[in-house]
């Protein structure tokens, strides 16, 4: 099984200063950062994957990349742009979340080619649509007419892509976009996608479901899945589930939940491969918005929060030095929270995460770099980093699964 991270231009820079949390004058971004696959110890990802709506754009507005980079991806190719290593490989895809609203994708067969190709690609899934909706089987409510719709356009680009790829003799590998609304449909698609020719084929739109409707998918479409044809899941983990993934086909999957867990999730940031911590949280004072607005009103005293933040990082710092107890450490952090004025106190898991210290422990390079700032919630230099730390842990729990050869009967 292998593991594609999704690029949104993650990066981290190497010469950020977490004392005074400044960046050097003389950065330029991109450029002087690090991706993942830089800066940890292990590989956490067999590939990555690259939206065009990331870096061209779409509808709804401009992507994530300046012009300066989009210029440079197009110049020097996805692999030297990426600073791949050899064993890494690159799948592009539309980035059907980003038009999801619109009637029709707003892209040509041949912009999307011409992406791949002038970009090096080593794959590239075709134009789909997404279908935001999804009936258990024994519903007999019948489609609504646009997931009906959603789902031929997505075959009919499909289709067109292919015989563009063929007619230009394209060195991108063609991937199949498959889109339904339950079981049967989305088995339907992986068997109309094998008769247009397609080996390897991306099941879409499935990031909102639950693992068994998942499985219930894969089990319908095993009935029509060819052995030599390839799955890919597009946006799903879902660790528990990835040998049964593969005995159902599945030979890929790509998705951003364990990084972004770091910073979005409310309790589990910090992954270790048998349990979860809680990071420990230190907003800036000029960067977090409810205190900002506390101090403009007078309710709190900007000289106290600014004092009782570099108390906290302070006492965390002497803390992973052991010139600190626990409970020390834990009351700096508790006075600042109170003037942060969090709704529920997050004392219990802070305990938990000092004292067992899971940082000392980890293999992934930037843990022992880092200390006790890898499981300090606060900005993008930190927890992008743990976001990294956690994609090595993903690749240690997937290396751990058994290697079993992936069937299709029964």
């Amino acid at each position: 099984m292998k593991f594609y991270f999704p690029d949104s231009q993650d990066l981290v820079s190497p010469t950020y200063d977490f004392v005074n949390d400044e960046y050097s004058p003389l950065r330029v971004r991109q450029r002087d950062d690090r991706y993942a696959h830089e800066v940890l110890t292990a590989p956490a990802y067999d590939g990555i994957l690259v939206s065009k709506a990331i870096v061209d754009g779409s509808i709804n507005g401009a992507g994530k990349y300046t012009t300066a980079q989009r210029q440079r991806l197009y110049r020097m190719g996805v692999h030297r742009f990426f600073r791949l290593p050899e064993n890494v490989e690159t799948l592009g895809d539309c980035g059907a979340f980003n038009y999801v609203d619109e009637h029709v994708p707003p892209y040509t067969v041949d912009e999307v080619l011409d992406f791949y190709e002038q970009c090096g690609f080593d794959a590239g899934v075709s134009i789909d649509h997404i279908i935001l909706g999804y009936q258990r089987p024994g519903t007999s409510d019948a489609p609504m007419d646009e997931w009906v719709e959603r789902r031929q356009i997505s075959l009919d680009y499909a289709e067109k892509f292919l015989a563009a790829s063929r007619s230009r003799k394209s060195s991108v590998q063609p991937v199949g976009a498959a889109q339904g609304w339950d079981p049967s449909s989305y088995a339907n698609s992986v068997q109309q996608l094998q008769e247009m020719g397609y080996r390897r084929i991306a099941l879409g739109g499935m990031v909102p479901l639950k693992t068994p409707d998942i499985l219930d998918c894969l089990v319908e479409i095993g009935d029509v899945l060819k052995p030599e044809t390839e799955l890919h899941l597009l946006g799903i983990t879902r660790v528990a589930s990835i040998e049964r993934f593969t005995e159902l086909g599945v030979t890929s999957f790509d998705s951003t939940s364990a990084f972004r867990q770091a910073f979005m999730d409310d309790r589990d940031n910090f992954h270790t491969f048998d349990t979860t911590y809680s990071a420990v949280r230190v907003p800036q004072v000029d960067a977090n918005v409810k205190l900002k607005r506390a101090i403009l009103s007078g309710q709190v005293s900007q000289r106290e929060a600014v004092a009782a933040e570099r108390n906290a990082l302070q006492g965390l710092r002497a803390y992973d030095r052991d010139e600190a107890t626990l409970d020390e450490t834990l009351e700096l952090v508790l006075t600042y929270e109170r003037i942060v004025g969090v709704k529920k106190s997050y004392e219990d898991e802070y305990r938990r995460t000092l004292a067992d210290r899971p940082w000392k422990q980890c293999p992934c390079g930037l843990c022992s770099k880092h200390g006790v700032e890898m499981a300090i919630f606060r900005g993008t230099e930190r927890n992008k980093r743990r976001g990294f730390h956690n994609l090595s842990v993903l690749a240690a729990k997937m290396a751990a699964l058994p290697r079993s050869r992936k069937s299709r009967e029964g």
